[in-house]
C-alpha cells in the first residue's frame, strides 16, 4: 500500500489546507510533503530485494522478497513514537535552515542519530541500517519540502507528523500490524482487521480502500489544478471488465497469496497509456500533462472495472 501511504495523506492534507483557505498552490505543495513524509516509513523494505537473490526460481521469488522485507517491515518506521520524535527533529533542522544556526543542525541531526542508536540497540545492525535510511530520506524530504515547496519549519513540522503518523494505520488491513509503540515492548494493536470473513473478499476491500484512496487524491489534485477528472477518463476504460475472466482462471486470492491476482488486475490498467505508448516517438506529445493525466485516470478507471468484474463473478461462480 505504498501508493496509497502517500496518495492518502496528499488527499487529506492538500483538500484540508485548501477548505481552510489556502491558496491553490500551497495546498499542493503542503499535500506534496505530506504525501512525501506518508511514504518515507517504507524506505524499511529496502533490505527485501536480499531475497530475491536467495529465491530458488520465479516463483519463489515473492515469497523469498517478502519474507527477507519482513525481517525489520513494519517495525522500526512505522512507530507513532519514533514518527513524532523525527517530526521534531525535521522541525528543528528546517528552522536551522532558516536561521543558519549550526547548533540547531547538529541537535536535530543528534537526535535523529539518537533513533539510529536506539535501534540498533533493540534490532541489531539491520535495524540501525533501516533507521539510518529512513532518517536520510525523511531529511532529503524536509530540504525539499523547504527549498521547492517555500514550507517553513511549522508547515514541515505538521506535515512530516501527520505523513509519519499517518502511515502505520493504513497497514492495518494487510499482513502483521505495526509495532506502533517501537521501541518499547507493548503492542497497540496485535492482529490486522477484517473487512470479511472470506479471505478473497478481503483482498478486494482492501484493494479497494487503495483504489479508493487514488481516486480521492486524483480529485483533489484534479481540483486544485483546476481540472475535471471525468474529462481525462478514456472510454476504452471499460475494457476492463473482459477481466472477469480471471475469476474462473486463477485460484481465489488472499493477502496472504495475492500476487497473481495483483500483478496480473493491475496490468489491465496499461490500457489507459497504450495509445501513449505508440506515439512516445513523438516528443512533444510524450511530454503532454494531459495526456499523462488521462493515461493514468483510464488506466485507473480500467483496473477499478476489473477488480469489480473479478468480484461479481467470483460471488456468482
Amino acid at each position: 500500500m505504498f501508493v496509497g501511504h502517500a496518495l492518502g495523506a496528499f488527499a487529506v492534507v492538500a483538500g484540508g489546507a485548501r477548505l481552510l483557505g489556502q491558496p491553490r498552490g500551497r495546498s499542493l505543495a503542503l499535500g506534496a510533503s505530506a504525501g512525501a513524509f506518508a511514504a518515507a516509513p517504507d524506505v524499511d523494505i529496502l533490505y527485501a530485494p536480499v531475497g530475491l537473490a536467495e529465491a530458488g526460481g520465479v516463483a519463489d521469488a515473492a515469497e523469498s522478497f517478502w519474507s527477507a522485507g519482513n525481517l525489520v517491515h513494519r517495525a522500526v518506521t512505522h512507530s507513532l513514537v519514533v514518527g513524532t520524535v523525527a517530526a521534531l527533529a525535521l522541525w528543528l533542522w528546517s528552522h536551522a535552515r532558516s536561521e543558519n544556526s549550526n547548533g540547531e543542525r547538529a541537535g536535530s541531526l543528534l537526535v535523529l542519530g539518537g533513533l539510529v542508536g536506539v535501534a540498533g540497540v533493540v534490532s541489531g545492525p539491520l535495524g540501525a541500517l533501516v533507521m539510518g535510511a529512513f532518517a536520510l530520506t525523511s531529511l532529503a524530504i524536509a530540504e525539499l519540502a523547504a527549498r521547492y515547496g517555500d514550507l517553513g519549519p511549522k508547515a514541515v513540522f505538521l506535515t512530516a507528523l501527520f505523513g509519519l503518523l499517518s502511515h502505520p494505520f493504513g497497514d492495518l488491513f494487510t499482513g502483521e500490524p505495526p509495532q506502533f509503540l517501537y521501541p518499547f515492548d507493548a503492542q497497540l494493536v496485535s492482529e490486522r482487521l477484517v473487512f470479511l470473513t472470506d479471505p478473497t473478499l478481503h483482498l478486494l476491500g482492501t484493494f479497494w480502500l487503495e483504489l479508493g484512496t487514488i481516486w480521492l487524491a486524483a480529485l483533489v489534485y484534479c481540483e486544485l489544478t483546476d481540472r475535471s477528472l471525468a474529462s481525462h477518463v478514456h472510454g476504452r476504460a471499460a475494457l476492463g471488465v473482459a477481466y472477469a475472466a480471471a475469476a474462473l482462471a486463477l485460484p481465489a486470492p488472499t493477502v496472504d497469496s495475492s500476487y497473481e491476482f495483483v500483478f496480473s488486475v493491475l496490468a489491465v490498467g496499461a490500457v489507459g497509456p497504450a495509445p501513449f505508448v505508440r506515439h512516445a516517438h513523438r516528443p512533444r506529445r510524450a511530454l503532454d500533462g494531459e495526456r499523462l493525466l488521462t493515461a493514468g485516470l483510464t488506466g485507473l478507471a480500467a483496473v477499478s472495472l476489473a477488480s469489480v468484474a473479478y468480484a461479481v463473478v467470483y460471488l456468482v461462480f
